[in-house]
């Protein structure tokens, strides 16, 4: 397993259990006991842990993003499923806003060899994929480039998304509560997602069950704001319960883009 994976395995046993020990780590990952400590101390540098006496406990505050190039290697089975099924809503002649993020870019990459396409995106990550489409016109609202996400953000980004409406938004967020609804670690790109939500006759989430009851930095919308979540597992009681109050419908795996949250 390359260091890359081991990151992502220790990070999500955190995430899971609060806390890991580098002896059973070095166990369940069949690798030595140096070897899991060099990467907690890279983890640490990361600001994503904290070490303690044996192990690591999580060091993420709210407003803290993990890099995208590492959240591309978390959950990477899920995210490719939900921008397939992201990608299966999308017809012939829509307009669609792609937000960024490792699940949009997911959504882009079902999009190649599509007809008669607008697709407009705050990501030069998704732009690079979408930008030799023949039949895709590809939109970029301009901004301040943010480095690391390589997302357009700022002003100049909030205000030409403002003046344009799309059919469809494939949104993602760091994170989703059933109380306190959308929130994104970084304020800067809270502001871009809120001005593609307010200009897109539909919203759709796209979110794996690791961003279910979180709550990061920066508000970008209530769930009543959200048409249609497409994920891969059924979100826990609270969060279902505010989903279907919210009107909000679920696609997940296999089942109808109809299928309502009480199923």
């Amino acid at each position: 397993m390359i260091s890359e994976d081991r990151n992502a395995f220790i990070l999500k046993e955190i995430e899971e259990r609060g806390s890991v020990s580098v002896l059973d780590l070095a166990q369940r990952l069949n690798v030595s006991e140096m070897t899991v400590r060099r990467d907690l101390v890279d983890l640490e540098k990361e600001g994503l842990i904290r070490r303690v006496h044996g192990g690591a406990v999580s060091g993420r505050g709210r407003s803290f993003e993990p890099s995208l190039v590492l959240r591309e290697t978390q959950h990477r089975d899920e995210k490719a499923i939900i921008g397939k099924l992201a990608a299966e809503l999308v017809a012939d002649g829509d307009s669609i806003a792609l937000d960024i993020g490792s699940t949009a870019f997911q959504v882009a990459l079902n999009l190649i060899g599509r007809h008669n396409l607008t697709v407009i995106t705050p990501s030069l990550k998704i732009a690079n994929v979408l930008v030799n489409q023949p039949d895709i016109r590809l939109i970029l609202p301009g901004g301040i480039v943010r480095h690391g996400e390589l997302s357009l953000t700022g002003d100049l980004a909030r205000r030409a998304l403002e003046g344009l409406f799309v059919d469809r938004l494939f949104l993602g967020v760091g994170a989703i509560d059933s109380h306190d609804g959308l929130t994104e670690y970084n304020w800067d790109d809270a502001l871009v997602k809120q001005a593609m939500v307010q200009s897109a006759k539909e919203v759709i989430l796209i979110a794996d069950a690791s961003k279910f009851e979180k709550v990061a930095f920066a508000r970008v919308a209530p769930l009543s704001a959200v048409h249609m979540l497409v994920t891969t597992e059924l979100p826990p009681p609270p969060l279902l319960d505010a989903l279907e109050k919210a009107d909000v419908l679920l696609k997940r795996n296999n089942e109808s883009d109809n299928d309502n949250l009480d199923k």
